[in-house]
């Protein structure tokens, strides 16, 4: 009765083997687990998936199978009230948005300016003042090709500036939970040579010795084997990279343990003229990006780490940093990095599918020549690959 369960998995592209199903089927014969379907499904996965990677494969493949595929108001037929009012909000379609007035950056900031100057009162879901909702430039929690944000938290990305207190959180060195599949694709970065002092037992030095040696024993010492690959990570911090935060914590812990010679710093959306290693104290010790730059050999291996997600002006334009004035554009700095490191890549936490949908991730990746690689298995295999060519 579950010989179309075994060709569901095979169709879902998981390795299982005829061997592993009998097993499953006397387990089932013995007695196992009960009548239970999640006793059977722990039972299942136990025996016939041998790769974590593919507990997410196993999970639609099952749920396939034996259930079918429930939509979300299935799962959870009482909304929640904040979607309800959220909806109760003033939702745009796409002709309606498009026709919306992008102001330019250098437009938006005078008329921001001018607003300070005239406006005394809260609004809300207004089309000019600074406010909430609506459709004005100025504000958080409307909707706007372009524009400011003031206070709130970011829903549609695309305001081109920011203000409000931020305080970004330093990503755990110390996570090890779904780290292990990760470790195993970093790998692929990897050049051992023998180094430092000699206090590793060389043991077929050892044994030739001491055949030599008539049998009186000549123990022989050699250096340690260790990668010698150097990496220097610059990783994006606070905004729409709290999302990730999980994610990204996961790979910091795998590269910290995979590459012992490699060097961190933080960035915020794009890189500019300074970096930093502590949130905490990012405006009190800055680490100015020509220092960065000048500090490291050609020969290091450069990982960014970011979701790319900003408004264009970010990358482009000087001083479109949602948080500066910055005097050269994130671009430039950007060329000055691909320059100095010939191997470099870029990881983004985003799926690979939305990507085509964000401009400011198109003009990231043609800054960096393509070499922009999703935070999966796949693609982290993909870009070691590359790196270690």
């Amino acid at each position: 009765m579950l010989i179309d369960f075994f060709f569901t998995l095979k169709d879902a592209k998981i390795p299982v083997s005829i061997k592993e199903f009998l097993t499953l089927l006397e387990a089932m014969q013995e007695g196992v687990v009960g009548t239970s379907v999640d006793e059977f499904y722990f039972l299942s996965r136990t025996i016939l998936v041998k790769d974590e990677a593919n507990y997410d494969k196993f999970d639609r493949a099952f749920g396939l199978y034996f259930k079918g595929i429930n939509t979300i108001f299935e799962k959870h037929p009482d909304i929640p009230l904040d979607w309800l009012k959220k909806r109760l909000g003033r939702e745009l379609t796409d002709e309606q948005r498009a026709a919306l007035e992008k102001f330019g950056y250098d437009k938006l900031m005078d008329r921001l300016k001018q607003l300070l100057e005239e406006q005394k009162e809260r609004h809300e879901g207004g089309n000019r003042w600074i406010g909430t909702g609506g459709t004005s430039p100025f504000g958080n929690g409307g909707d706007n090709p372009e524009g400011i944000r003031i206070g709130g938290k970011s829903e549609r990305r695309s305001a081109v500036k920011v203000w409000e207190a931020r305080a970004f959180k330093d990503y755990d060195t110390e996570r090890e939970l779904g780290t292990r599949n990760i470790k195993v694709a970093l790998r692929r970065l990897r050049r051992f040579a023998r180094q430092g002092a000699e206090e590793e037992l060389a043991l077929d030095a050892t044994i030739k010795a001491t055949a030599n040696n008539a049998g009186y024993l000549d123990i022989k010492m050699q250096p340690e084997r260790k990668n010698n690959i150097k990496v220097l990570m610059l990783l994006d911090v606070g905004g729409t990279m709290d999302e990730h935060i999980a994610q990204i914590e996961e790979l910091f812990s795998a590269a910290k343990t995979e590459f012992k010679n490699m060097e961190f710093y933080y960035f915020h959306n794009c890189v500019y003229d300074y970096l930093w290693k502590n949130n905490h104290r990012r405006h009190s010790e800055k680490f100015p990006t020509w220092d960065v730059l000048r500090k490291y050999t050609p020969d290091t291996k450069l990982i960014f780490v970011g979701d790319a997600t900003m408004s264009p002006y970010e990358i482009l334009q000087a001083g479109g940093s949602v948080e500066y004035n910055n005097e050269e554009a994130g671009a430039t700095w950007i060329q000055r990095f691909t320059a100095h490191f010939p191997k470099y890549l870029w990881l983004n936490p985003e799926p690979e599918g939305i990507w085509q949908y964000r401009q400011s991730i198109d003009i990231m990746r043609k800054l960096l020549s393509n070499r922009m690689f999703p935070i999966t298995l796949s693609g982290l295999e993909q870009g070691m690959r590359l790196l270690s060519k």
